[in-house]
């Protein structure tokens, strides 16, 4: 996952979780349970019965990948600066990275 990039699944892992899809439509058509799918794929069943309704609805055609969900936040050549740049440090942040802590003293009393 590139979650810096807005999240969801690289076009490889994508690649891969469609060709799981393909071996699930095959067993669909074999009519296997879902449970046995699910095991032997490993995957969940819920995944196996979201493609089985997708494949009863489009057939194979309707497992295929469609695509990264949404765009990248950040343009590659952008993330590729972002990447090289040194990574900060907490302790080199402002107060140590942290908001100042209150202390009992810190706090001012509402008493007359």
């Amino acid at each position: 996952m590139r979650y810096a990039q807005g999240g969801g699944l690289t076009a490889e892992r994508r690649a891969f979780r469609e060709r799981l899809r393909i071996q699930a439509a095959g067993r669909f058509a074999a009519e296997e349970s879902n449970a046995v799918i699910a095991r032997e794929l490993r995957v969940s069943v819920r995944s196996v019965q979201r493609w089985r309704k997708a494949w009863s609805l489009g057939g194979e055609r309707a497992l295929a990948s469609k695509g990264p969900a949404s765009l990248p936040l950040l343009s590659d050549e952008l993330f590729a600066v972002l990447e090289c740049q040194p990574r900060l440090h907490r302790s080199a942040a402002p107060g140590n990275g942290r908001p100042p802590r209150l202390t009992p003293t810190a706090i001012p009393s509402r008493r007359p």
